[in-house]
């Protein structure tokens, strides 16, 4: 699976001794030992070299396809595949592994076999050939055309078609959930954000009451909540439009279904689709807006902890960017690598967010020029939007480039195009909502009218 949408190879991998349903032990082996144990038990040492590799690659991508989809763990299981032959592979529990399987697994067990143009493991069926057939692969096929001279590639495009490729060396990590550990609601802007309302707009071709989302681009706004809340009253679930982790695997597990998206379309998600708009990790020697934005975060934090250095808001990930976010890990008690990946951004927005809820209301109003804590956009209505507006209307009084606004507390389409005035001034990408380096820039701005 991945956190963020591009397949990898995990560490680990658990294993139900049993039908889904069925009460029984789970294990859990490292990917490659587990891929050893199914081909020890599902074929045989003694084939040519050439059928050993192709049915070790239809069980590799068979199994990362599972892993991808979350076929399990979106229907509420805590494990990732059975061991029951009706569903999965056959896994024997401490069984013997034959040593030129073990041997070619470790040369392959991060290659996949993915449809030419998509990213995602093949969903790669396959049966015995004798006492089952299947419109996959036979295994006992696959000897036959080994005898006969092809290749593992060519027997792969035999029974898979002439479109697949073989993804190489594929990187490896630790199996991560993809619920982000947190709930998802107004205004949280991530790559799961995004995968969200991709799934929720495949959805809402089988369920049309749910309004689609008509601009997926992470950020999680008035129409995202509506596709949400929709999607939980046909679901029985609390209709309060935020995504925890029952409404989020529920989603999941209702993709799977309505697209079928083991058997039939795992397989043809491309790289742009499943692509995050925004980097999984930010580390030195980086550039952008996503830098921005941490740095706006670390110069807050600074201001209200000293003991965290002061950061330039400058969107260059240097020297002393990394020096405070390794002090903030050691504060938190996270690996110091001055690194920024899920759980650091995590650790670094909870400050913030903490930070800003404990200021009085009464400092907030009209002197607090903080950032809210959460991305504005169009179709937004509160009390945020109109403090963002007095400081667009100020602006637009100085800076004829910057387009005047109505102060009504409605992100509107008057409001977007402020918005992005301002981020052509700082170079900043016009995407017309506001999140912490779009604030810092209209703070910036602000300032400099007074």
């Amino acid at each position: 699976m991945s956190v963020q949408g591009l397949p990898y190879v995990p560490e680990n991998i658990t294993v139900h001794l049993g039908a889904p349903n069925q009460p029984a032990e789970n294990v859990t082996v490292s990917f490659p030992d587990y891929i050893k144990n199914v081909a020890s038990s599902e074929i045989y040492p003694t084939w040519p070299e050439e059928a050993i590799i192709a049915n070790i690659l239809a069980q590799i991508s068979f199994t990362l396809n599972r892993i991808y989809t979350e076929w399990y763990r979106s229907k509420g299981y805590d494990f990732d595949i059975t061991n029951s032959t009706q569903y999965d592979h056959y896994f024997v529990k401490d069984r013997e592994i034959f040593e030129n399987i073990s041997q070619i697994t470790d040369e392959i067990f991060n290659n996949y076999i993915v449809r030419q143009g998509s990213i995602a493991p093949l969903y790669a069926s396959y049966c015995s050939g004798t006492t089952a057939t299947c419109e996959g692969l036979s295994q006992w096929g696959t000897v036959d055309l080994a005898n006969q001279g092809y290749t593992p590639y060519g027997i792969l495009q035999h029974y898979y078609g002439e479109d697949i490729g073989i993804v190489e060396n594929a990187p490896i990590s630790a199996n991560v959930e993809s619920y982000p550990g947190f709930p998802l609601k107004l205004g949280t802007s991530l790559n799961e954000v995004r995968t969200l309302q991709q799934e929720l707009n495949a959805i809402a071709k089988a369920y049309p009451s749910i309004p689609r989302i008509s601009n997926v681009n992470g950020v999680f706004g008035p129409d995202t909540e509506a596709a949400v809340r929709q999607f939980q009253k046909i679901f029985n679930l609390t209709q309060d439009g935020i995504v925890g982790k029952a409404t989020w695997y529920k989603i999941k597990n209702v993709h799977n279904g309505v697209r079928k998206l083991a058997e039939l379309t795992a397989d043809r998600i491309t790289y742009e689709e499943a692509a995050g708009i925004y980097p999984p990790v930010l580390s030195e020697g980086m550039t952008g807006d996503y830098i921005r934005t941490l740095q706006y975060y670390l110069s807050v934090i600074s201001y209200f902890y000293p003991q965290f250095p002061t950061v330039a808001i400058d969107g260059i990930f240097g020297p002393e960017t990394k020096e405070a976010v390794m002090l903030l890990q050691r504060f938190f008690g996270l690996n110091e690598d001055g690194i920024v990946g899920r759980d650091t951004w995590k650790a670094i927005s909870s400050a913030y967010n903490t930070i800003y809820n404990s200021i009085p209301e009464q400092y907030k109003d009209g002197s607090s020029l903080l950032y809210p804590g959460y991305v504005l956009s169009v179709g937004l209505e509160n009390d945020d939007v109109r403090s963002l507006q007095r400081l667009l209307s100020r602006i637009s009084s100085v800076y004829t480039s910057v387009p005047n606004v109505n102060i009504n507390g409605i992100f509107d389409d008057a409001t977007e195009a402020a918005v992005k005035a301002v981020q052509a001034l700082y170079g900043i990408p016009q995407s017309g909502v506001a999140g912490p380096s779009t604030w810092a820039a209209v703070i910036d701005l602000y300032r400099s009218t007074e």
